[in-house]
């Protein structure tokens, strides 16, 4: 295994001939656990769309996604929906929590679309929850909570399948500057203590500070900057 997650030469193209559009072109990089990193970029750049293929939410053209052990590019579409259920964790721009489930229950709800045991889906979601300063707003629907609960939630969410990567689609942008950099730093943590790779698709570059580096992206085209670049 070389790493978390390696990215060789993924491209994704839309449309074809004089009207092809290239969203990725040959992005290249890898990730060790333990490591947050923040994807960069205006939008229209192409993060989403390289976040998609990463989480095997979108087939690239060209190019390939390893994650763990796993080519994820080389696996059916079929093989794809469970290795996402289980390895993959996403944390989406608007929550995406099921709005009749209470907090605990999207949770739980997620492990057993990933198969889990109903006992270790049970004490994950308490293990989570309580890690999250959730415990008492466990039974609360997502309409009875914040802003920012509904966030940890998606958070709780995301780990509680144990998935060897996360990722994070502009965790701040429905919120302030201070709970986002509240929730930005929760997220390197919560990657980091877990032993985890992360990736954090934003466009503020404040919650940078945050991530062991970053990776830039501008018109599809990705650039690895040191974070003492980032910080200069």
């Amino acid at each position: 295994m070389t790493g978390a997650l390696e990215v060789a030469n993924l491209t994704k193209v839309y449309g074809e001939g004089r009207t092809a559009v290239t969203a990725v072109k040959s992005a290249e990089f890898r990730l060790a656990e333990n490591e947050f990193v923040a994807l960069v970029g205006p939008s229209g750049s192409g993060k989403t769309t390289l976040l998609s293929m990463i989480g095997g939410l979108l087939t690239p053209t060209e190019g390939e996604v390893s994650i763990g052990d796993t080519v994820v590019t080389s696996l059916s579409s079929r093989q794809r929906t469970r290795f996402r259920a289980r390895s993959v964790g996403f944390v989406f721009q608007a929550f995406n929590l099921v709005p009749f489930l209470t907090a605990r229950e999207n949770l739980t709800m997620m492990a057993t679309i990933a198969g889990m045991d109903r006992g270790q889906i049970e004490e994950r979601a308490t293990e989570l929850l309580r890690d999250l300063g959730l415990a008492e707003r466990s039974g609360n629907l997502p309409e009875e909570l914040s802003g920012g609960e509904r966030q940890r939630v998606a958070i709780g969410r995301s780990l509680v399948t144990d998935p060897e990567i996360i990722l994070v689609d502009e965790p701040t942008a429905s919120l302030d500057s201070e709970r986002g950099a509240q929730v930005v730093q929760m997220l390197a943590n919560e990657v980091k203590s877990r032993g985890k790779a992360g990736i954090m698709v934003t466009h503020d570059l404040r919650m940078v500070e945050y991530a062991d580096r970053s990776l830039t992206i501008s018109d599809g085209v990705v650039e690895q900057s040191p974070r003492e670049l980032v910080e200069a």
